[in-house]
């Protein structure tokens, strides 16, 4: 998680049963070699390479949590998931379905682990190293999604989801996915000016305790929390610039002191690790965050774990309803 930059199911009984009767029935067989060519999918990646596949892909590893999610938000279930444990912890909103290989980390997948699956399509991100990817084109057809673009986040998300789904035949799921999503932000935007918070302004973080040590990281107006934030009427508080690609920054926590003072402070934390939250662990005896306006009044929300901050739309619906309910308590 803290170095997030570094960072279904075997074949189906009708295609079994179609090529038992290719072998007996010659007729059959020249239909069914005309069905499976038209079902062939060629698709382009965020890498720009043309992708080759007999038809929707079933047996699908996923390198990285958020096409994790996307897979298991369009019914798919993965054969194999990096740091499948991690996932669990950090991508719960979205939980998988089935019981996936682990192919190791989000940053350096096993390459062996991948190739005894016997993937008829990986779905990789561009975070990983060009030679990681080349060694998984080895092994079988690769989909490279961007992960994040500080330009438009929200329409990353949902293009990343849309060639997922045209990979793997999901494009009427992914359909009512988009229209499910445009209706939580609407939902979640009228129950805040209900409330007269429209234009409140909020500060997103995250932060670790590494030997003592706090690190503090804000999600700026090009993140995509600050995006969805930003589409939900709110006013993104922090003044701190954030990378191009995923729009966070980094702080301490004298820079907090930045922050205006009717700003809401909201974070996700984990109990599953532990170092994920000072905001309730080394920072209650600090005394910089102690003076802190907000902290004196009691506008800092923890909002519920398992929502992956760069996930896709069903981690995003989790946030808009925790972040609105937090607001309007």
């Amino acid at each position: 998680m803290r170095r997030l930059l570094l960072t279904a199911a075997a074949t189906t009984a009708a295609a079994l049963t179609l090529a038992a009767c290719g072998t007996t029935e010659p007729a059959a067989d020249k239909t069914d070699k005309t069905d499976k060519s038209s079902e062939a999918i060629t698709l382009t990646d965020a890498s720009g390479k043309k992708v080759k596949l007999d038809g929707p892909a079933t047996k699908v590893v996923a390198t990285e949590w958020n096409v994790t999610e996307s897979l298991a938000t369009l019914g798919v279930d993965p054969v194999g998931v990096a740091d499948v444990k991690g996932y669990k912890i950090w991508g719960s909103a979205v939980p998988l379905k089935n019981e996936p290989k682990d192919i190791g980390t989000r940053g350096e997948p096993s390459m062996d682990t991948v190739a005894s699956l016997s993937p008829d399509l990986v779905v990789a991100t561009s975070d990983l190293p060009p030679a990681a990817l080349k060694q998984l084109r080895e092994i079988a057809p690769v989909l490279e999604v961007k992960s994040a673009d500080g330009s438009d986040q929200i329409g990353r998300m949902l293009g990343n989801l849309d060639l997922i789904a045209k990979a793997t035949g999901t494009t009427d799921k992914a359909k009512t996915v988009r229209t499910d999503f445009e209706a939580k932000l609407a939902e979640g935007k009228k129950t805040l000016a209900d409330a007269d918070l429209a234009g409140t302004g909020i500060a997103f973080a995250d932060g670790y305790v590494t030997s003592n040590q706090v690190s503090l990281r804000p999600y700026t107006g090009a993140s995509l929390i600050g995006t969805v934030n930003e589409r939900l009427g709110l006013k993104n508080a922090w003044k701190v610039k954030g990378d191009a690609a995923y729009g966070l920054g980094t702080t301490d926590v004298e820079g907090l002191t930045d922050l205006p003072k009717d700003t809401q402070f909201v974070y996700i934390g984990n109990d599953d690790d532990k170092s994920s939250n000072p905001f309730t662990g080394v920072l209650t005896k600090n005394d910089v965050w102690k003076s802190l306006s907000f902290v004196k009044a009691g506008d800092v929300h923890r909002l519920p774990d398992g929502i992956w901050m760069f996930g896709g739309p069903g981690s995003m619906e989790a946030y808009v309803d925790a972040v609105v309910d937090a607001l309007t308590k």
